[in-house]
C-alpha cells in the first residue's frame, strides 16, 4: 500500500494540491476483448482477476457513475460462509478464503475483520435448524458452533438474554472466522489493483442499449460512445434485469428495496455481528462506532435507493428489542440498496442466451460477501466461454430444468415464497 509521510499529509492538508489518483481515468477505446459493465467490487473484481488469472489486457470496465457509488457503497459489509448446502458452502467458503487473504493480495488494507457472525435461536425449531445447518457446515470442513443462552450472554452482554425478552434466546450458531469489511475500500483496492494491470476504468459511462448482430452484442452504446467488445460481463446489483431487456431476454428476478441505518458513533459495545431470523434484524458495529442496524427488504419493486420512515421505525424496534440500550442512541443517516431476488435465494452466475454476454446477478442477500469468489469465477467464465465449477450450479437455465438451489441461509430470512 502506497504510503504517506506525516510531512505530506501536512503538505496536502494545508495546500489544498489534490492527492494523486489511485487508478487512471483513460479515455475509452472503440475495441476491447472484455468489457465489464458495472464499476462496483463484483464488476472490478472480476476486470481484476481477468488480468491477473487469465492475462487478458485489453479489458475495460464501465460505470454509469462513480466506483463504488451502486451498491458496493449501499450495504452493512457483513463478511460469512456459513450457508446450509454444498452449492452455496462451495462458493461462499471459497470466497470467505479469499476474503482472508485480499489485503496482501491487493495491497491495499480492506479492513477485514473477522469479528464472528451470530445467528441467534428464538425456539426449539429454531435451534434444530442452526443445528442442522452447523451440522452441515462441519461436515464440509467450515467452523461452526453452536452456543447456549448463557454463552452468548457472556460474549454479547447488551444483548438481551433474559426471561423477560420480547424474543427470548435459546441459543445461537456462530461462525468465528466471519466478519465484516470496509465497503469502499474493497472497490478502491479492486479499482487500484486493475488499473494498475493494465484495465481501463471509465466511469460516468451509462449503457444505454445493445445493437445485435445475430446471437450475438456487436457494440455496447454508452452515454460516452460506442463500445465493440469479444465478450461482455453484466454485474450490476439490481440494474440486471434492466441491462439483460437491452439483449431481448427477461430473468427470474425482482428488484427490491434492502434499507440500512447507522446511529451516532459511540465506544466500542458490540464486539461481534448479531443476526435473528425470527426478529428480521442484524445489528453490527464499525471500527468508527456507528452502530449498523438492518433488517428485511420492503417487498415492492423499486429503484429507488431511498430510505422510508416506516421501514426505519421498525428496524429501530427490532433492534432496541434485541438491545435495549441502543434505544438512546440517535440515528444519523439510512440508505437502501437495490437487491435482486431469486426464486430460489441463490444467484445466476454464467452464461445468458445471448453468445458473448454473461452475468453475475441475482445476488439476493449475499453480494458483498461474495464479491472476490464471484469475480474470480465470472472472470473465469468470460475468459473460458463456460463456467467454473464453483458456479454451475447457479446457472440461469435451473429454473427450466427444476434443479434449484434453495437456501435457506442467505440473509435475515428465508425469501422463498
Amino acid at each position: 500500500m502506497q504510503r504517506y509521510s506525516a510531512a505530506k499529509l501536512l503538505y496536502h492538508a494545508v495546500t489544498g494540491k489534490p492527492w494523486p489518483r489511485a487508478w487512471r481515468a483513460p479515455e475509452p477505446k472503440p475495441h476491447y476483448d472484455h468489457v465489464v459493465i458495472g464499476g462496483g467490487g463484483h464488476g472490478l473484481a472480476t476486470a481484476y482477476y481477468l488480468a491477473k488469472n487469465h492475462q487478458a489486457r485489453s479489458v475495460a470496465v464501465l460505470e454509469r457513475g462513480w466506483i463504488g457509488g451502486g451498491n458496493t457503497g449501499r450495504n452493512t459489509t457483513i463478511v460469512r460462509s456459513n450457508y446450509r448446502l454444498p452449492e452455496s458452502q462451495r462458493f461462499y467458503e471459497f470466497s470467505l478464503r479469499l476474503w482472508e487473504g485480499l489485503t496482501a493480495e491487493l495491497n491495499f488494507n480492506v479492513m477485514f475483520s473477522q469479528r464472528g457472525v451470530l445467528h441467534l435461536g428464538h425456539s426449539d425449531r429454531d435451534m434444530s435448524e442452526l443445528a442442522e445447518r452447523g451440522n452441515a457446515m462441519r461436515l464440509a470442513g467450515i467452523d461452526a458452533e453452536l452456543l447456549t443462552t448463557k454463552e452468548i450472554a457472556r460474549e454479547v452482554p447488551l444483548l438481551d438474554c433474559s426471561s423477560q425478552a420480547r424474543f427470548p434466546v435459546h441459543g445461537g450458531l456462530v461462525q468465528r472466522r466471519a466478519g465484516t469489511a470496509r465497503h469502499d475500500a474493497v472497490a478502491w483496492g479492486y479499482a487500484r489493483a486493475a488499473s494498475a494491470l493494465g484495465i481501463d476504468i471509465i466511469e460516468n459511462c451509462e449503457v444505454t442499449g445493445f445493437e445485435m448482430k445475430g446471437e450475438e452484442i456487436a457494440s455496447i452504446t454508452t452515454s460516452r460512445g460506442s463500445f465493440e467488445a469479444g465478450r461482455i460481463g453484466l454485474t450490476v446489483a439490481g440494474h440486471t434485469s434492466q441491462l439483460a431487456s437491452f439483449a431481448g431476454f427477461r430473468l427470474p428476478v425482482e428488484s427490491h428495496l434492502l434499507q440500512a441505518m447507522v446511529t451516532e458513533p459511540v465506544k466500542p459495545m458490540i464486539d461481534t455481528v448479531v443476526m435473528s431470523g425470527a426478529v428480521h434484524s442484524y445489528v453490527s458495529q464499525t471500527d468508527k462506532g456507528e452502530i449498523i442496524l438492518g433488517g428485511d427488504l420492503d417487498f415492492y419493486p423499486s429503484y429507488s435507493q431511498r430510505g422510508s420512515f416506516a421501514r426505519v421505525e421498525e428496524v429501530a424496534a427490532q433492534a432496541i428489542a434485541m438491545f435495549p440500550a441502543l434505544s438512546r442512541l440517535r440515528l444519523m443517516r439510512c440508505w437502501a440498496g437495490i437487491m435482486d431476488m431469486t426464486m430460489d435465494g441463490s444467484p445466476l452466475i454464467g452464461k445468458t442466451p445471448v453468445d458473448n454476454l454473461y452475468m453475475s446477478g441475482g445476488w439476493c442477500y449475499g453480494g458483498f460477501k461474495a464479491t472476490p469468489a464471484s469475480g474470480w469465477c465470472l472472470a473465469h467464465t468470460m475468459a473460458n466461454g463456460e463456467p467454473h465449477s464453483l458456479v454451475a450450479p447457479f446457472a440461469l437455465d435451473r429454473f427450466d430444468t427444476g434443479k434449484v438451489v434453495n437456501e435457506k441461509g442467505p440473509g435475515p430470512v428465508p425469501h422463498i415464497h
